[in-house]
């Protein structure tokens, strides 16, 4: 491998047929999808909906259990190290070594995916400049922040001129300063590289300026579209409220069975029409701090397919403990 794409590039950055896989329940199951060379491409879905499992199975760290999923023409299960030679991953989970310098983990990539010494360099030094670390490249990674971290992990995954870049949740954790300057940095790569990117996330926010959205619960694709066509299709207006205590928020939460309640006093529901923010605020109008009803969104989107909140946690631990076995299918935890 010399760190350079040789090949003919495909006229599909991914294709997934019939995708399918089960830890003792099915968590995805039967997926198709087909993301362009180019297109940012968001996957929408709570804790559990199958994202991370499918991303991982793009990654060839997981097997599925039927289908097919090719990368940039590449199979995952024929062909699982061209099809690395595609993909820059940034992993939800922390994935530096923390007792090397930053220039050193990079070096190390670029030596693993067997880039040249000289184009390795080169590129080193351009990523640390896009992502504002060239003044650190000679620091220990532990050193840094949360936010400094995840800079430098998609430096490293471009180090090797990868076509196609996979972010599971990039921004989990971090402020939202932090949060704002990653996407800063995605865009700029986007347009600089023409690089397609496939993005996961629980801010619901961060995907509006997205080509496509997919979303997803119980590893089944419920929708997917521009985010202007979902949003035609699907959204609804909503009320957001700020309840002046968490008893009122209960209250309210018994009083609307589909209602989401964020850190005990935010609480947001649907809205039908005038008459319901009416009928709600003569309820609990001198129980509440604020109240709003905002036009359609993603998160209504999300709302009207799921009829829950997208929940804002990272996704479940238990897939992260199986990983290839030999190539006939065996697997470990």
């Amino acid at each position: 491998m010399d760190g350079v794409h040789s090949g003919v590039i495909s006229d599909t950055a991914l294709t997934v047929r019939g995708l399918c896989k089960s830890f003792g329940r099915k968590v995805v199951e039967n997926l198709d999808l087909t993301i362009r060379p180019g297109e940012f491409y968001a996957l929408l879905g709570p804790n559990g909906a199958g994202k991370t499992t499918l991303l991982h199975i793009l990654c060839t760290i997981l097997r599925p259990g039927g289908g097919t999923a090719r990368i940039n023409g590449a199979d995952v299960i024929k062909n699982p190290l061209q099809a690395r030679r595609h993909l820059g991953v940034v992993f939800q989970e922390p994935s530096l070594d923390d007792r090397l310098t930053l220039y050193e983990n990079l070096n190390f990539h670029g030596l693993v995916y067997g880039v040249p010494a000289a184009l390795r360099r080169k590129r080193i030094d351009e990523m640390l400049a896009l992502v504002e670390l060239s003044d650190w490249r000679d620091r220990l990674v532990r050193t840094l922040s949360s936010g400094m971290k995840r800079r430098l992990e998609i430096a490293r995954a471009l180090v090797h001129d990868s076509r196609i870049l996979c972010l599971d949740e990039p921004t989990v954790g971090l402020d939202a300063q932090s949060r704002e300057r990653i996407w800063q940095y995605v865009y700029r790569l986007r347009s600089e590289r023409n690089i397609t990117v496939i993005v996961t996330t629980h801010y619901i926010e961060e995907v509006e300026g997205c080509d496509r959205v997919c979303v997803i619960d119980h590893g089944r694709i419920l929708a997917r579209d521009t985010p202007a066509a979902l949003k035609a299709a699907h959204g609804r207006k909503i009320i957001r409220v700020m309840a002046r205590d968490e008893s009122t928020a209960a209250d309210i939460a018994a009083a609307y069975p589909d209602v989401a309640v964020r850190n005990g006093t935010e609480i947001v529901l649907d809205s039908k029409d005038g008459a319901d923010a009416d009928a709600f605020l003569s309820r609990y109008g001198s129980r509440i701090r604020s109240f709003a009803v905002e036009e359609p969104s993603l998160e209504s989107v999300f709302l009207s397919l799921t009829g829950r909140e997208l929940r804002d946690q990272a996704a479940g631990a238990r897939e992260l403990t199986y990983e290839f076995g030999k190539r006939g299918g065996e697997h470990t935890k």
